[in-house]
């Protein structure tokens, strides 16, 4: 700690106290910060060798990649600069597959959130929304893989809900049709992912005060004047994750779509069901052909260009300023 010194005034007037001088880096306070600068390194330099090493090395091979034609491992590279980009725009099957991502992104977010804000209102207020909330967790630990096989036996033309159509006199509907199909996924893939969004937003609107809905009780608000007004304004910073967590996870969807097109019949994926994931791995596999990596890194590429941008609109759009209780 510093002292303070006592400077002789004049005759007849109390002494004043005069701070005294900061401490040399030589004493010991003058050598807390040098010495956490020293051990700030230290520590982060693992983690960033780390970082380094599996995922910004990794990543920028991938590049390196997309600027090649290769086959894989054990054949030569033949460089081809932004030709496999160039090739993309003009191949039907990329475009499809990432217009489907796209529609997924917008539309099956757009229903994730809307089914999570109306839980919120629905278990705010209901006994045993503990368990309720579990049950809707329930589809999120399930495999995606499990998820999409058993939605595509139940939708299977001779499937178990064709089966009760028929049964009640009605005509069995083609859910594995090109124009249902892809519908279908998004309403699998809603289903299974809601309930992680219902449990984030619960866990916030729970740390909401309740002294606030009595008041706003009190001059008769309505369930959605106080959603409105109290809950979205006090859980809209966990939303604003959510929604970043939302565009990252639905852009790379993959295992759905692979185990709900392909259940019981085999072969690939319908053009009108691929994402951009789907597509790639396509490109890797070329259904036992010479397999492109070239291209497939350059939809890898394209679609983390895609996801930066995406990520970068979500936030814009859902930054407010922080409102916090007093």
């Amino acid at each position: 700690m510093g002292t303070t010194t006592v400077a002789p005034g004049p005759v007849g007037e109390a002494e004043s106290p005069v701070p005294a001088a900061p401490a040399p880096y030589g004493t010991k306070r003058g050598k807390l910060r040098p010495a956490r600068e020293r051990a700030f390194w230290p520590f982060l330099l693992p983690a960033l060798l780390g970082y380094s090493v599996l995922f910004v090395l990794p990543a920028l091979y991938g590049f390196w990649v997309s600027l090649n034609r290769w086959a894989g491992p054990g054949s030569a590279m033949e460089w081809k600069g932004f030709g496999n980009y160039a090739a993309l725009l003009e191949n039907e099957a990329f475009r499809t597959s990432f217009v489907n991502t796209f529609v997924l992104a917008l539309g099956g977010g757009l229903a994730v959130f809307a089914f999570t804000f109306l839980s919120m209102v629905v278990l705010r207020q209901a006994k045993g929304r503990g368990f309720i909330r579990s049950v809707v967790f329930l589809p999120m630990i399930i495999s995606l893989i499990a998820v999409g096989a058993a939605i595509g036996f139940l939708l299977n033309p001779d499937g178990a809900v064709n089966t009760v159509f028929d049964r009640l006199g009605l005509d069995p509907q083609p859910w594995l049709g090109p124009d249902m199909v892809f519908r279908c996924v998004i309403g699998g893939l809603v289903w299974s992912s809601t309930g992680f969004y219902v449990a984030l937003m619960m866990s916030a609107a729970d740390s909401i005060p309740p002294h606030l809905y009595e008041d706003a009780k009190l001059v008769g608000a309505t369930r959605w004047e106080q959603f409105r007004h109290i809950t979205l304004p006090l859980t809209w910073d966990v939303f604003a994750v959510c929604a970043v967590l939302w565009v990252v996870n639905s852009l790379k969807v993959f295992e759905i779509v692979i185990a709900f097109t392909t259940a019981g019949t085999p072969g690939s994926p319908p053009l009108q069901a691929r994402t951009v994931a789907v597509q790639q791995f396509l490109s890797v596999t070329n259904n036992g052909g010479a397999p492109d990596l070239g291209s497939a890194a350059a939809m890898g590429v394209f679609v983390l260009v895609v996801t930066v941008v995406l990520v970068w609109l979500t936030r814009r759009i859902t930054r407010r300023e922080r409102v916090e209780l007093s």
